[in-house]
């Protein structure tokens, strides 16, 4: 027999599910015993309550509605749907939703549908040792945390991205959209193609309040709010009603206004997809949904002060003062309970009552066994692979002959210009799970070849020949000026189980720490999840970095993120300063292999010279570093009068350059130069963390010598990080010559000059530590350090009088050690 999907009979299912979720959104924050006490005639005693109620009941019954509404759809429609729930705090929503279809019990086969497993699930959640009040990795279905607002529209629109039979059905807060980031992404509209991707449907979820404010949404008129969006490009539509408490009203207006969204979906999609329309400029008007839900609907009405509770501020987070040892106000919590009718829903046994459980979407249907929510394949399913060549077929040539000049195609000396070729390669070989993602950034961050191979993805209309690379159809989503929005794309592109790559310049991608210290943050929890597949990588790469900032200045300049990210469990990090283009290239062979971390490239795009063959930036990449036997007069097993390292493009030439002049005006001292790419393999942590790559402490002497051995180490970041891993060894002696917080619009030598980075500087650095040790005499090093303080003054004069570098910079190339 048909089902009647829009009858009364139907919507009061859809209503008994919704009353369900909201019995046990609203009795699990404060029970953690007992909680069918109206089914199963047990009266509530203190111990069933909770010491100290720890949740947000505010916007959870808005959203229960809406998720009720999705199943609704997903049944009628036989859709593919997930769901993201932007609100702050809403973890109840996807917890309850998953426990009552079934999904929860089967990733935690102890949360049982009965009296007993409900007993588990109240007392875990919001609880020492239990479950978070967000939608976090250890909750089915979620892919969108919500811990820091702004990104649930970016996420769903990354989501969605070479995903044609997806809808994201996605919740985004009012108090959430007054966010930055939110407010950038509604631009999304003008990136999602409906012939190859899938569909955001987006519900601003207009409950009135924050957490003691009204927002701002909630006092615009429908006429502002339409207009609003109509700017936009988006077909507005609301569900609201002035009888709050008129339910089965908002029931079948939610009912009309979700199918009308539907259908609009599909004839924009059948358009695009059977007829090409919406590929020339035309945008589609998507349907948006404003559903003007009032906070802590349902809920308590009044506090004892008789202030309101519902449709207010303090509706927010813990509505009623109800405690373990405070149980003045358990009648009103009981009443409240009641009201959602328990015993019309669950059996005495605490199952779901068979009518109500119908209405559950069924397998892989069910938005918390979706799929696309757990890495984009079933549990247990193999990863696929990203199909790509080997990195060395775009490697330059580097021989003894060439190595430490500039080559004689210019192209090849720009690394981020050669690995350019490695990731066009890859595009074309992953067409539907490859992507480039950054803030307009990737035509000066020199991935030059991907624009020979694709198109940026923008919906607008092209204006040739002042538009350049523009398209429907592209590998490349840059064309909005937006960190949040190309790292929230990224996010949820790669947590559905793709492949994709953010560019960005260094110091801006300090704009997005915190998503990317979110998205680690998942990632960790995720990985303790059995359930849980595991994701590809996150790959950032950081460009237009701390020392090539000669013509955008001071503002430019900042290599915190290696910083800000050694301070994460190690695990799940992995931060690459490659010296030069083969061994970008290596990194990212590596990196496109690894699962579940993020990886953090400082790359140069500007023309440098390049060092390093197949084979050693092979071990650089593997190995993480390595002692360069060319660059050294002892090898790792003799001791060193000094030892020289670097990591980072610009270091790497420096400290290079400083060895030359150290062995040419001191040939006997005995040195050592070690590059080191993978920076976390230098990190300790006292052996806690990162134990696959961390150094044994034997492996750390090898190459830095016992304590006390000189080490002049020049560094891409802050002097502090590389003192820090260096004290955890115990290793005294260290002089580190890194980014120093001083910098101007100036030339490209004169950077380095001003955090004292230049080879000049480290020279003279060299020459006092080796008469300390007394390795050379100290009249050798005065003289010296002499010489060095006359070409700097040299320099100064010529770059403040002339604006231009001395030629004992621009001119000088790698000679081999004496």
């Amino acid at each position: 027999m048909a089902v009647d999907y829009d009858s009364k009979e139907y919507l009061a299912k859809v209503d008994a599910w919704w009353r369900a979720t909201n019995y046990l959104s609203a009795g699990m924050i404060f029970l953690k015993n007992n909680p069918l006490f109206s089914v199963t005639n047990t009266p509530i005693q203190a111990d069933d309550v909770k010491v100290k109620p720890i949740g947000h009941w505010g916007t959870i019954s808005g959203q229960t509605f809406l998720y009720a509404h999705a199943n609704r759809l997903i049944n009628k429609f036989d859709l593919n749907m997930f769901y993201i729930g932007g609100p702050g705090h809403g973890g109840q929503v996807m917890v309850t939703n998953s426990y009552l279809d079934g999904s929860y019990t089967e990733n935690y086969p102890e949360i049982t549908q009965d009296v007993e497993g409900m007993t588990r699930l109240f007392k875990r959640f919001s609880f020492p040792g239990g479950i978070g009040s967000h939608m976090t990795a250890q909750t089915p279905g979620s892919l969108h945390e919500g811990g820091e607002l702004g990104y649930s529209l970016s996420h769903a629109t990354g989501a969605i991205l070479d995903n044609p039979d997806q809808v994201a059905f996605t919740v985004i807060g009012d108090g959430e959209v007054e966010t930055g980031p939110s407010m950038t992404a509604w631009h999304s509209i003008k990136f999602v193609n409906p012939k190859n991707d899938g569909a955001v449907l987006p519900i601003l979820d207009l409950n009135g309040f924050k957490i003691s404010n009204p927002t701002i949404f909630s006092r615009m008129s429908d006429v502002e709010i339409t207009k609003f969006f109509e700017g936009l490009g988006y077909s507005p539509r609301f569900i609201e009603n002035s009888d709050i408490h008129d339910y089965m009203a908002y029931h079948e207006l939610a009912a009309k206004i979700f199918d009308d969204a539907i259908a609009d979906i599909k004839d924009i999609q059948k358009d695009a997809r059977e007829n090409g329309r919406y590929q020339d400029g035309e945008i589609a008007a998507w349907p948006v949904i404003i559903a003007r839900l009032p906070k802590g609907w349902g809920g308590p009405r009044f506090d004892k002060n008789g202030m309101p509770i519902e449709d207010s501020f303090r509706a927010h987070q813990v509505p009623l003062g109800l405690e373990q040892n405070k149980l003045a106000e358990l009648p009103e919590f009981e009443e409240w309970l009641n009201s959602y009718k328990p015993t019309e829903l669950f059996n005495a046994d605490g199952s779901l009552k068979d009518e109500v459980a119908a209405m559950a979407p069924k397998g892989d249907k069910r938005m918390a066994s979706n799929p696309v929510a757990n890495a984009g394949r079933r549990r247990g399913e193999k990863a696929p692979e990203l199909a790509m060549a080997s990195w060395k077929d775009f490697a330059n040539d580097i021989t003894p002959e060439n190595r430490g000049t500039e080559l004689a195609d210019g192209s090849r000396n720009m690394d981020m210009n050669v690995l350019s070729g490695f990731f066009a390669d890859i595009a074309k070989k992953n067409p539907t799970s490859f992507r480039i993602f950054g803030p307009d950034e990737t035509m000066s961050n020199r991935l030059w070849d991907m624009f020979k191979i694709t198109n940026r993805q923008w919906m607008e209309e092209v204006r040739e020949p002042n538009d350049q690379h523009e398209g429907p159809e592209g590998r490349i989503l840059d064309a909005q000026l937006s960190e949040h929005q190309a790292e929230g794309w990224l996010e949820a592109y790669t947590l559905t189980g793709r492949t994709g790559v953010f560019t960005s310049y260094e110091s801006f991608l300090r704009v997005v720490d915190s998503m990317i210290t979110q998205h680690f943050k998942w990632i960790r929890q995720a990985a303790d999840q059995p359930w849980r597949n595991d994701y590809p990588s996150l790959n950032l790469i950081s460009t237009s970095t701390v020392f090539q900032q000669d013509h955008n200045g001071y503002t430019h300049q900042d290599p915190g993120m290696l910083t800000h990210l050694s301070e994460k469990k190690a695990d799940f990090i992995r931060q690459y300063l490659p010296g030069d283009a083969n061994t970008l290239l290596a990194v990212f062979g590596r990196a496109f292999t690894e699962r579940q971390k993020i990886n953090h490239v400082v790359a140069s795009k500007q023309p440098r010279q390049q060092w390093f063959s197949v084979d050693e930036a092979e071990t650089l990449a593997n190995e993480g570093l390595k002692t360069i036997d060319w660059a050294s007069t002892v090898s790792e097993n003799e001791d060193a009068d000094i030892v020289f390292a670097s990591a980072g493009v610009e270091p790497t030439i420096e400290s290079l350059a400083t060895i030359n002049l150290i062995n040419t005006a001191f040939p006997s001292v005995k040195l050592r130069y070690v590059n080191v790419v993978e920076l976390n393999r230098l990190q300790n942590k006292n052996g806690k963390q990162n134990a696959d790559r961390a150094l044994t402490n034997a492996e750390f002497t090898k190459f830095f010598g016992e304590s006390g051995t000189p080490v002049l180490f020049g560094f891409h970041g802050y002097e502090d990080l590389i003192e820090s891993y260096f004290y955890e060894r115990a290793h005294l002696g260290l002089s580190v010559h890194g980014y120093r917080e001083d910098g101007d619009i100036t030339t490209a030598y004169d950077m380095r000059v001003y955090s004292q980075l230049d080879r000049f500087n480290q020279a003279k650095d060299a020459a006092s530590l080796l008469a300390a040790k007394g390795a050379i005499s100290q009249a050798d090093a005065d003289a010296f350090i002499a010489k060095m303080d006359a070409i700097l003054a040299k320099h100064f004069d010529v770059t403040r009088n002339e604006g231009h570098d001395i030629p004992e910079f621009t001119d000088w190339k790698w000679s081999a050690l004496k």
